[in-house]
């Protein structure tokens, strides 16, 4: 008996066809059944399934003499399925590679639930890619089963039957079957679920729902969308059937009337002519099922009234919310206005030789090298204001306490702006910001480039896609420093930005905590993970990829590699930023981070506590490979896309020539390093000790103290060792550390 039956049944898809069953049959979870039901499909449906039933035993084909519709075709399958799960399958949709392995693992460690509920991800026809927006509902469901009384968001997921695995006895001994028309997933997922007595969660994208351009039935226009009505009448019926479920009435009252009013609401659902008599239906089904007591309020206390009222509040709605779109428009531009004339009412008045504004990560918080210099300029210039700008309330919260901030584009950020002497981020400002003769603008960069930049980006077209390069090089008329850790930064920013700025070799103010880290550094980290003191930390820090739309690329089976470390090694995983808040820790991070597989690290605030935890650093080409060389801890660079990576971004050296410890470029070399010791031999000691010297050649633990004396107080002080000469600055005059 397998595992899985997984019932695609099919209508009109050979276009996808094939690409669903093989995200089903070329997952690496093997037993499963595969029923494919050919819905008299009049297209080449049927070949294809005949094809691979032909080659592949695990697949069985129905062929149905007339066209049923989704629901009964799906029926059709369920007296062939022998597994101990059921999953329907829609035949556009795919699943993400190890679906199945984790729904069988979360199956396991649940003790095969009723019901198990997993993520998705919507897929569009033009190549984005969206998680579903409610999927902290699976990671709130937590570890072990429940009931949908006892956790009740689980019904505000979205009402599908493919999300989902029911347990086959489950389902026979309930006899929950699919009806006909529209809208069948609603009469069947409110019973299954409302019946179910333990439901698991998984907080794992699974299942790659396709938005097709044309195609899907619930977005034409058609009254087939009056089906809903008699579709939510088989879910009252089945209420009143079973008393044990009569306290659900209220809920799913309110439920099916938001439902309608949102069909009602589409502009594209119903012809225009039929809207009225669905209005009427659905109020007339809202009354009949009205319970006793019933409290109703809101936008479903409409369809107690007439249609004409329910169309008169719309319009007003749409107006209203017209009238508002442009009274925030007139707001901005107001706004805008009123902020370009603050600042120049106090550009008027003399500059604050002792106000620096600090930002980093386009106004994320107290970050990475301006963290660096502002906690140094604290220490040593106590009497230099600093004051950070924050994008939101939100992130203004999450600041250290003491740290005085204002909101970007507010009347204090234009005040504070217009007036202040010293301006140092690792992003670059706002294109409204003016800057005013003796301003100093320190730009620290983030860390030592591999990619293309700038200007370098202007052959690289695909990668330029969203980047705006002269505006980028405009903003970067403003630098009057720019600082670098090396001679290999040095040229690839005056490169990559030709604009007339002074290159300051002061080091990387944020690898100063790394180059003579204490004793305990890394030990809360570690702490707060219930890591063991004893293990082996790996570190797995991957960059994006700009070959794919969004960035994520699967690189390493992270399940199989933290396997593959074995006991006494704890795998820590930090995406790229720019992944966090995607689709990529969803298709397995997270789940394998609740499991204790490994560590997720990604949002931690501070990657050089990460770094300072960690025993070893695996990467591809991401930049921290460079911060990292400080700590003089073993790298392995995992560059199996190299070509295509370099072919799509360009890079300004060849890491796999010049690597800084051993390069793999597939898992089984990844794995054996580890295996074998290699990882950190005597060959991978003289490789690190090359790229340290060419690479941290300016840091030495001094860099942000060099940024506040030099850039900021004047002063002089001695230069790192591998630096030139000082030399006058072009811009103040002060002495400085640059290029020669």
């Amino acid at each position: 008996m397998p595992r899985f039956s997984v019932i695609v049944p099919c209508f009109k898809v050979q276009g996808f066809l094939r690409e669903c069953l093989d995200s089903v049959l070329e997952q690496c979870f093997h037993d499963i059944e595969l029923i494919a039901v050919n819905d008299c499909s009049p297209d080449g449906c049927a070949a294809i399934l005949d094809e691979y039933a032909a080659r592949d035993p695990r697949v069985k084909v129905l062929h149905l003499p007339e066209n049923v519709g989704l629901g009964r075709a799906r029926n059709a399958g369920l007296p062939e399925a022998t597994g101990d799960f059921l999953f329907f399958l829609d035949s556009d949709d795919t699943l993400t590679p190890g679906a199945l392995r984790a729904i069988a693992d979360r199956l396991d460690e649940a003790g095969d639930p009723d019901v198990l509920v997993f993520d998705y991800a919507r897929t569009y026809w033009w190549g984005g890619t969206r998680r579903n927006v409610l999927a902290h509902v699976l990671a709130e469901a937590g570890d072990g089963t429940f009931t949908a009384a006892d956790h009740p968001e689980i019904l505000d997921l979205l009402m599908v039957v493919w999300n989902k695995v029911y347990r086959r006895d489950f389902v026979e001994e309930n006899g929950f079957r699919f009806p006909p028309g529209y809208y069948e997933d609603t009469p069947w997922t409110f019973p299954v679920l409302l019946s179910a007595g333990r439901i698991a969660a998984l907080d794992r994208i699974c299942l790659n729902y396709r938005q097709r351009r044309q195609g899907n039935i619930l977005s034409t226009t058609s009254r087939k969308h009056f089906d809903v009505h008699a579709q939510y009448e088989r879910v009252f019926a089945f209420v009143d059937s079973r008393a044990e479920l009569w306290k659900w009435r209220p809920y799913l009252h309110r439920k099916m009337g938001e439902h309608c009013l949102d069909i009602l609401a589409k502009p594209d659902r119903l012809p225009p002519g039929d809207k009225a008599e669905f209005f009427r239906l659905t109020a007339e089904l809202f009354r009949r099922h009205k319970p006793e007591d019933a409290l109703v309020d809101g936008e479903v206390a409409l369809l107690e009234g007439p249609y004409a009222v329910y169309r008169a509040r719309r319009q007003a709605g749409r107006a209203g919310r017209e009238l508002g779109r442009r009274g925030l428009q007139a707001r901005d531009a107001l706004g805008g206005r009123l902020g370009r004339g603050w600042s120049g009412l106090h550009g008027l008045r003399p500059l604050d030789p002792e106000l620096a504004v600090y930002s980093a990560f386009s106004h994320r918080g107290v970050l990475g090298d301006p963290a660096a210099v502002y906690r140094k300029a604290r220490e040593i210039a106590p009497h230099i204001r600093g004051v950070w700008v924050v994008r939101d309330r939100e992130q203004a919260e999450q600041l250290p306490p003491g740290v005085e901030h204002v909101l970007l584009g507010s009347a204090a950020y234009h005040r504070l702006t217009a007036r202040a002497t010293f301006f140092v981020n690792n992003v670059n400002w706002p294109g409204g910001l003016v800057k005013r003769p003796g301003n100093v603008h320190i730009h620290t960069h983030q860390g030592t480039p591999v990619k293309y930049m700038g200007a370098d980006l202007l052959d690289k077209p695909g990668a330029r896609y969203g980047f705006d390069v002269p505006q980028m090089l405009r903003r970067a008329d403003r630098w009057d420093y720019s600082l670098v850790a090396n001679r290999h930064s040095e040229l690839a920013w005056e490169r990559a930005y030709p604009c007339h700025f002074t290159s300051a070799r002061t080091g990387s103010p944020r690898n100063d905590a790394l180059v003579d880290p204490p004793q305990d550094a890394g030990c809360q980290f570690r702490f707060r993970y219930g890591i063991p003191e004893d293990h082996r930390v790996v570190l797995y820090a991957p960059t994006r990829r700009d070959y794919h739309r969004g960035g994520h690329v699967e690189r390493v089976d992270l399940a199989r590699f933290a396997a593959d470390l074995g006991a006494g090694h704890t795998l820590v995983v930090r995406l790229h930023p720019a992944l966090a808040t995607g689709p990529a820790r969803g298709l397995g991070l997270a789940e394998l981070h609740r499991r204790g597989v490994l560590v997720d690290a990604t949002d931690e605030p501070h990657v050089e506590e990460v770094m300072l935890a960690s025993d070893v650093l695996v990467t591809d080409y991401s930049a921290l490979m460079f911060d990292y060389a400080n700590l003089d801890r073993p790298i392995v660079v995992h560059a199996d896309d190299w070509p295509a990576y370099t072919a799509s971004r360009g890079a300004y050296l060849d890491v796999t020539a010049e690597a800084p410890g051993h390069v793999s470029c597939s898992h089984r070399e990844l794995a054996w390093l580890f295996a074998s010791g290699s990882w950190r031999d005597e060959e991978s000691a003289r490789l690190r000790a090359a790229f340290r010297e060419r690479f941290c050649e300016f840091d030495d633990g001094r860099a942000a103290e060099r940024v506040v004396r030099n850039l900021m107080l004047g002063e002089s002080m001695p230069r790192p060792s591998s630096a030139a000469a000082e030399v006058p600055s072009p811009v103040t005059g002060r002495d400085v550390l640059t290029s020669s």
